[in-house]
């Protein structure tokens, strides 16, 4: 026989969701209220386990607080149409996208970087290295730190 009420902390483990996290998600009004003890020790409810657990799926999916808010609507409403959440999960994934998009371009300039300190001053002193002055902005690619690191650079 599964038990119809849990503490906060069976809850948790139940769900793998912190404890503060539950918290934050009543706060934020993604779970209801629970009801209390008498020493006001929080009581929830069997059916917060599968909502909580569908919130941490979408939180591990990246969608934002707004976005879950709605989703958790749209489960619980049968007079709206699933391409409501399916244009929500659309959106999600056009952003998504946009930040692969920037991360890509982040890791080839730091690769970039890399190379540019591996080939112009790999070896001598860190406050000279082309990486400092990459980050700041303030050598052209093309630009070859004489003497960075001590060593000269290559051509």
């Amino acid at each position: 026989m599964t038990r119809q009420n849990y503490r906060i902390g069976e809850l948790a483990r139940l769900t793998g969701v912190k404890s503060a996290n539950i918290r934050y998600f009543e706060q934020e009004g993604l779970l209801p209220e629970p009801s209390r003890l008498a020493g006001g020790h929080r009581v929830y409810d069997r059916s917060l386990v599968e909502r909580l657990t569908f919130i941490r799926r979408c939180r591990d999916f990246g969608f934002t607080h707004a976005q879950i808010r709605e989703l958790t609507r749209l489960a619980g409403d049968d007079r709206r149409s699933c391409t409501e959440a399916r244009d929500l999960a659309q959106a999600h994934l056009v952003e998504v996208r946009r930040k692969m998009t920037e991360l890509q371009e982040l890791q080839r300039s730091l690769e970039g970087y890399v190379d540019a300190c591996n080939q112009i001053c790999l070896g001598g002193p860190a406050s000279n290295c082309s990486i400092f002055e990459d980050l700041g902005g303030e050598r052209q690619k093309s630009t070859p730190i004489a003497g960075c690191c001590g060593t000269q650079a290559k051509p």
